[in-house]
C-alpha cells in the first residue's frame, strides 16, 4: 500500500456519481469491488456497505479494527459550470502538489478515505481482522450512521478518516441540527411606472459551515438581505435565491426586485458592493456585485409589501456565524450557525429557508436553533428543526489514540496536535449505538471542501497513507 495506490482508487472514485441521496452507483462500486477480491461484504436496508479482510496468518487474535468513511460527496458547482453530478465523473487537475476541482467540489471529501481503505483491504499488508464501513448521506444528515443497526459490524476500536488536515488527531466533534423554514406571502400588482432589476452577490469563498465558520467569510444570502432590508421603502422584492446545501456557506445570491428609480438603486448596489468588498478584503478576493435588466417587463408579480418588510427583516435578523467559544480549549469555536440558503417558489408564494447549527454542548446546540426560530417565526415562517446528532465527547485516555500518537510520533519525529473539531462527524452517532467504542479521526489535508475549487494536498495524502499502515499493521502488536 502507498499513496500512488490510494490516489488511483480515489481517480477511479471521482467517475462514480454519489451525490448524497444517490449513492446507488457508488455502493454498486464497493460491492463489485470486494466480490471481485473475493472479500466478505454486505449492505444494510439503507445501503450502508461493510467489507470485511480476515487477519492474516498469525493475527487472529488480534482485535478486530473498524475503518470508516462515506460514500456521499457535498456537490456544489460554479455559476458557470455545466457539471450533471448525477452522469458526470468530476474533472480534476493536478497543479503545484494538489489535486483541483476548479469549477466543482472534488470529493476527497470523503472519497480520499473510502479510497484509502479499499487500498489497505487489497494489499498484502499484515494486520489482524479489518472491518471498513463505508456510510450513506453522511452530509445530508448522517442517515447511515443514524439508521445502521446494531451488530453492522464487530470491532470496538474505530479510525474514522473524515478528517482534513494532515498531522492532527481528533478525539471529539460537535453536534448539530438542521433547521428550516417556510415563509408565505401575498402578491401585489406592480407600481406603474417601477422596473424590474436583478441585483446578484457572486463570486464567495464560501466553504464548510462548521471548520471554516470561523474564517470571516461573507455570507452572500445575509448580506443581500442586508442591503435588501435598508431599500424596503424603494422596491418590490419578486424574488430572491441563494446558497445550497446545509453545510455549505452562501457563495452567491440574487433578488429580482422592482423600483421607481432603477439608476439610483444600481449606484446604491454598488456602493454598498465596494463597501462589502472592503469588509472582507482579505478572505475575499473575488466577491463580485452586478445587474441584470430583463429586455421584458416582469412576468411574476412581487410580494405585497408588507410581506416582504417581514420576510427580509426576519432574515436580515436570522444569526449566522461564531455564537460562542469554548471556555475550555483556546480558540476552539462552541457553538456556530449557518444562514445557508434561501429558495422562492414563486408559483407556491412561498419562500423556504435552510439553517444549521453546530456546538459541542447539546443545551447551546438547541440554544442556537432556538435563536434562529425565534428571528423567523418573528418574520411568520413555520419553522421545524431535522436531523439532530449527538457531538463526541473527548476522551483523553483513548487507547487508539496513544497508539496513533506514538506511530506518528515514530514514523515523523514530531507529536501531532490532538484536537476537537468544530465539524460534525459520524463518530458521536457511532458511541450512542455501540457504547464503551474507542474512536479516533484523521485525514490528509484538504482546502475548500463543501465548494468548488476543493483541493487535496498530494504531500500530506503519502504521510497519511504511511501513517494508516503503520496504525494498521501494529494494532494489537503491544
Amino acid at each position: 500500500m502507498n499513496a500512488n495506490t490510494v490516489l488511483d482508487i480515489f481517480k477511479e472514485i471521482t467517475a462514480i456519481p454519489r451525490e448524497s441521496g444517490h449513492e446507488e452507483p457508488m455502493t454498486a462500486f464497493l460491492l463489485n469491488w470486494a466480490a471481485e477480491r473475493k472479500l466478505e461484504a454486505k449492505r444494510d436496508a439503507i445501503g450502508n456497505v461493510c467489507i470485511t479482510k480476515e487477519a492474516a496468518p498469525g493475527r487472529e487474535n488480534i482485535p478486530a479494527l473498524v475503518l470508516q468513511a462515506h460514500q456521499d460527496m457535498v456537490c456544489e458547482k460554479s455559476p458557470s459550470s455545466t457539471h450533471n453530478f448525477l452522469t458526470d465523473p468530476i474533472e480534476f487537475v493536478v497543479e503545484d502538489g494538489w489535486m483541483i476541482a476548479k469549477d466543482t467540489t472534488l470529493g476527497a471529501d470523503d472519497g480520499i478515505g473510502v479510497a484509502a481503505c479499499l487500498a489497505l483491504l487489497e494489499s498484502d499488508v499484515p494486520c489482524g481482522k479489518l472491518e471498513c464501513v463505508f456510510t450513506i448521506s453522511e452530509e445530508t444528515g448522517m442517515d447511515g450512521a443514524m439508521e445502521m443497526q446494531e451488530g453492522f459490524f464487530t470491532g470496538k476500536t474505530l479510525i474514522n478518516l473524515d478528517s482534513e488536515d494532515e498531522g492532527q488527531m481528533f478525539i471529539g466533534c460537535a453536534g448539530g441540527v438542521t433547521t428550516e423554514a417556510v415563509f408565505n406571502y401575498e402578491t401585489a400588482d406592480i407600481k406603474e411606472g417601477w422596473s424590474k432589476m436583478k441585483l446578484i452577490i457572486s463570486g464567495g469563498v464560501g466553504g464548510h459551515s462548521g471548520d471554516d465558520i470561523n474564517k470571516e467569510r461573507v455570507n452572500t444570502v445575509q448580506q443581500m438581505c442586508r442591503f435588501l432590508y435598508g431599500e424596503l421603502d424603494n422596491i418590490q422584492l419578486v424574488h430572491i435565491n441563494g446558497g445550497g446545501k446545509h453545510n455549505a456557506i452562501a457563495r452567491e445570491c440574487s433578488a429580482a426586485v422592482t423600483t421607481p428609480d432603477p439608476q439610483g438603486l444600481e449606484q446604491r448596489f454598488l456602493a454598498f458592493g465596494e463597501a462589502l468588498k472592503n469588509e472582507y478584503h482579505v478572505t475575499e478576493p473575488g466577491l463580485c456585485f452586478s445587474i441584470k435588466t430583463p429586455k421584458h417587463q416582469c412576468s411574476h408579480l412581487p410580494l405585497k409589501d408588507e410581506d416582504a418588510r417581514r420576510i427580509i427583516s426576519s432574515l436580515f435578523a436570522c444569526p449566522h456565524g461564531v455564537l460562542a467559544m469554548s471556555q475550555s480549549i483556546k480558540d476552539f469555536v462552541e457553538t456556530s450557525t449557518n444562514l445557508a440558503s434561501v429558495k422562492t417558489d414563486m408559483e407556491a408564494c412561498t419562500i423556504s429557508v435552510c439553517t444549521s447549527q453546530r456546538s459541542s454542548t447539546k443545551s447551546s446546540c438547541r440554544m442556537a436553533a432556538s435563536k434562529v426560530e425565534a428571528a423567523l417565526t418573528l418574520g411568520g415562517a413555520k419553522v421545524e428543526h431535522l436531523s439532530e446528532y449527538p457531538g463526541w465527547a473527548p476522551n483523553v485516555d483513548s487507547a487508539i489514540l496513544k497508539h496513533c500518537v506514538a506511530s506518528y510520533e515514530k514514523l515523523f519525529g514530531v507529536k501531532p496536535l490532538v484536537l476537537a473539531i468544530h465539524a460534525g462527524l459520524e463518530c458521536g452517532l457511532f458511541l450512542e449505538k455501540f457504547p464503551g467504542l474507542d474512536m479516533i479521526s484523521f485525514g490528509p489535508t484538504l482546502r475548500g471542501v463543501h465548494a468548488p475549487g476543493e483541493k487535496l494536498e498530494l504531500a500530506s495524502l503519502d504521510k497519511f497513507t504511511r501513517h494508516l499502515e503503520d496504525v494498521v499493521t501494529t494494532f494489537g502488536m503491544q
